[in-house]
């Protein structure tokens, strides 16, 4: 009869992960958030100009349909 054994998984930082506490040592707390608030608002502000973009699409099809 075969004892049965234990595995365990360690999860591996991911790249994001690492370059976060790479950023953190390199960088005062403070910096690193102002770093991370400020992507986050360009990704946001690209969402907004995509929404933008598809909503004036559809505008322009509705318009041309009426005329």
């Amino acid at each position: 009869m075969q004892s049965a054994t234990t595995v365990r998984a360690t999860a591996l930082p991911s790249v994001t992960d690492a370059l976060r506490a790479m950023e953190s040592f390199l960088m005062g707390a403070g910096q690193a958030t102002a770093r991370r608030n400020a992507w986050t608002a360009v990704l946001e502000d690209r969402r907004r100009a995509k929404d933008r973009t598809e909503a004036q699409h559809v505008l322009e099809a509705v318009a041309s349909r009426r005329s």
